[in-house]
Order: C-alpha cells, then sequence, then structure tokens
C-alpha cells in the first residue's frame, strides 16, 4: 500500500548565475542541479526529494532566474512566480557584487506578500564580496526583517553551517493547533459577550463562533451571557441588578462551568464577577495563541517592555482587519485612554489591515499591541511575529494587555488555561 508523505516545500530563488543549483547541491550532497557559468543554464525548475534532519521529508524547488530578458526568460519568470506560491521557506540568494539589485527586491516583494518564510543567503564567489553586503542592504531596506547567513555555495564545508541556519530559523507549519485545547467533554463553557454598537447583526465575532463551534465540536456545551457592560459599570443598583442576572446564570447551570471565556473589554467586570474556583480568559487571547500557532508565551513576554517606557516612546495598535469603528472602540478608543493614563507621555499609533506589511518605521516602537488576527491568515500572522522576531521589538495582545492593566493576579489567571505562568514583572 502507498503511504501519503507530507513534505515541506524549500524554494531556492534568485537572479541566473547566483548560485541557486550550486546551494540545491550543498544542501542534496549530489550534483542534482547541473552547475555552469553560462547564464539560464537551469532553464525549468529542478524538484528534489530529500530529507533533512530535524525537518524531515522535504521537496526542494531549484528555479530558475528571474532577470532573462527575452521572451523565454518571462515564460520562466511566471514559472518561478508560481512556484514561488507552493513553497512554504523561501531561500533567496544574492549575489553581493551586483549593481541592479530589481531581480532580488521583485523576489522578495513576492515573497513577503505571499507571507512566506523567507531566509537570505549571500553567496560569496570571493573573499572581498562580503564586504559589498552593507551596500546591498542599505539598498533593499526589509532585508533587515530576515535572518541572513554568508557562505561559498561551492564550498562543501559550508554544508553543516547552511543546514544549521535553515533548522534555527524555519518553523514548519502546526495545522493541528486547537484553539481552546483545555475543553473538556460534557463540560460548561460561559461566554461573555457585551453586543454594543460596532456588533454586527445576524452573527458572532469570528472569534467567538470559532469559540462556541469547537466547543460544540468536542461534545461539551458552550453557554452565551449576553453582558449589559453599561449596567455592569453602572451604578450600585445597576451593577447588583446586572451581576445577579450572572450569577443566575451561573447557579442555575448542572454543574460548575469549567471555564469563562470573556471579551476582553469586560474583563474589568468579570475579574470580580469569575468565581474563584472557575477558570477565565479571553476571546482575544484564545484566537492569538490559535493564529500564531501557539506563541502566546512571545505576546505575554511582550508585556515586559512596559516597564521600560517613558516619555516620548511610541507603542502601535495593530488591528488586521479594517470594520467601522464607532463608539468605545478597543483599539482606537480603550486602549488609547490606558496608555493616557498609566503611560502619559508615550505616543501611540494605529496600523489597520495590511498596512502593516507596508510600514517602513517599525523599529521606531517600543512595543506592538496586535488584536487577536481573527481576520488574517496563520500564514499572515506568522509573517508579522517574525518581522517583529527579526528586529527584536517586542509585542503583545489585546487580551493580554487589557488583562494585566488589572493586576498581576488577573494576567496569571486568563495564561493558566494554556498551562502558562505570568512571569511578566508588572511592577
Amino acid at each position: 500500500m502507498s503511504v501519503l508523505v507530507e513534505r515541506d516545500n524549500i524554494g531556492i530563488f534568485g537572479r541566473m548565475n547566483a548560485g541557486k543549483s550550486s546551494i540545491m547541491n550543498l544542501i542534496t550532497q549530489q550534483a542534482t542541479s547541473i552547475v555552469d557559468s553560462t547564464p539560464g543554464t537551469t532553464a525549468d525548475t529542478k524538484i528534489s526529494l530529500h530529507e533533512i534532519h530535524g525537518i524531515g521529508p522535504v521537496r526542494i524547488f531549484d528555479t530558475a532566474g528571474t532577470d532573462e530578458k527575452n521572451q523565454l526568460g518571462e515564460k520562466k519568470k511566471k514559472k518561478v512566480f508560481s512556484d514561488l506560491k507552493e513553497c512554504d521557506l523561501v531561500l533567496l540568494v544574492i549575489n553581493p557584487s551586483v549593481d541592479d539589485i530589481e531581480p532580488e527586491e521583485e523576489l522578495l516583494k513576492a515573497a513577503r506578500d505571499l507571507d512566506k518564510q523567507i531566509l537570505i543567503i549571500y553567496n560569496l564567489f570571493n573573499e572581498k564580496d562580503k564586504d559589498l553586503i552593507p551596500a546591498i542592504e542599505s539598498k533593499i531596506g526589509i532585508l533587515r526583517f530576515h535572518r541572513k547567513i554568508a557562505l561559498s555555495a561551492n564550498d562543501e564545508g559550508f554544508r553543516r553551517q547552511l543546514i544549521d541556519f535553515i533548522l534555527e530559523n524555519y518553523e514548519p507549519e502546526n495545522p493541528n493547533s486547537e484553539i481552546l485545547p483545555f475543553v473538556k467533554r460534557d463540560e460548561f463553557y460561559v461566554l461573555i459577550i457585551p453586543m454594543d454598537i460596532e456588533t454586527p447583526p445576524g452573527r458572532y465575532l469570528r472569534p467567538q463562533a470559532m469559540v462556541d463551534e469547537y466547543i460544540t465540536r468536542n461534545w461539551a456545551y458552550p453557554v452565551s451571557f449576553r453582558l449589559d457592560l453599561k449596567a455592569a459599570r453602572g451604578e450600585e443598583a445597576e451593577r447588583d441588578t446586572e451581576r445577579k442576572r450572572f450569577e443566575s446564570l451561573i447557579n442555575g447551570l448542572a454543574k460548575r462551568p469549567h471555564c469563562i471565556i470573556t471579551d476582553s473589554q469586560a474583563m474589568d467586570v468579570m475579574k470580580d464577577w469569575c468565581p474563584e474556583d472557575v477558570m477565565i480568559t479571553t476571546f482575544s487571547i484564545a484566537s492569538i495563541q490559535y493564529m500564531s500557532g501557539g506563541k502566546l508565551k512571545s505576546f505575554a513576554q511582550g508585556l515586559r517592555s512596559l516597564k521600560g517606557l517613558k516619555q516620548g516612546d511610541s507603542a502601535l495598535i495593530v488591528e488586521a482587519c479594517n470594520h467601522s469603528r464607532v463608539g468605545e472602540d478597543i483599539g482606537t478608543v480603550q486602549i488609547p485612554k490606558i496608555f493616557g493614563k498609566k503611560f502619559p507621555g508615550v505616543n501611540v499609533d494605529h496600523c489597520f489591515g495590511r498596512e502593516f506589511q507596508e510600514k517602513k518605521d517599525l523599529q521606531k516602537y517600543s512595543l506592538i499591541i496586535h488584536c487577536g488576527g481573527c481576520m488574517i491568515s496563520r500564514q499572515k500572522m506568522a509573517a508579522r511575529i517574525r518581522d517583529l522576531d527579526s528586529i527584536g521589538l517586542p509585542y503583545t495582545n489585546y487580551g493580554v494587555f487589557l488583562s494585566a492593566m488589572h493586576g498581576q493576579d488577573i494576567l496569571m489567571k486568563v495564561l493558566a488555561p494554556w498551562g502558562l505562568e505570568a512571569d511578566v514583572p508588572l511592577a
């Protein structure tokens, strides 16, 4: 019986004579591709099946150069950019001695637009080529977002270094991560859903729908509670009435709920209303944990930068969607209010939709605060995280940030369902 082997696709891209085929042969340890100084030797994509210990079975694409200026070259280029879409990892090979960097810029932009993982290989044809790398990076500014290595592709002694470079920086996709891995069969899960002026009619917000569906699919019971936030924050009589509604629901269930999942903006209420023996987290936290492929810990660790914020610093609030923002919007109203109160003098900027990909000055920020990311692909979220990690820029999430603003104990509670501890000093 034949077995279908799932393989990661690794593509080698660049201009003619950059050394792509030599990189292929260096990885596979054999003459998989023809190597020759004649421009255009690789006429079509050469594919090799290989095993890289630490990754597993892979499919390696050795592609044609994209700078051949004739009709055949245009056909090759079209095929190359088609192959780019299939690759999980892009190895962009650059000869530092070139003057015209248009082919490299075009490939890099296309790979980033497709949210591919990208690693840069500077292929050195002589010792002096290494000195030319800074000039290339000054011409192509977005190279700063990507890990890079300099080597001689014709020297077999660099193979181990190249393989280690790939292993250290490539993150295979993990499509099997779950949005609520702590859900147990036949347990109750209470979903706190304030419906305000921004709530679209006829449907839940995507994180709410994802959580509801996941709980149901796993033979557990989602119970939705529409919280009147205005009443819950109102005068004493209003607060008491709304709290009694909530407690009536909790006490009316057949057994104690296993966890409460709340809208992040309601944490100021739910931190006091949630019973001590019941777990609590937020939709935004569940969403970012899922969309980032399990990197919630990194979003929690980003809070460490809050201690060092000072007057004149800047924070960037990032939302993945472009919904109509009215009322007490979390990103444009509520979080900026918190900054004005707790971090006076810190500038707050906003970035919506695909704008993040085009940001040229991310390094001026001291912190990124990202939404749950439910309206972009997991590949796109992974690309954003890789960009931020590459330049050492800390980031956190709406749910993590808003919970932390109520104290270390609340942060510990919302992270606990994910098996994380709040080892982040907030004082």
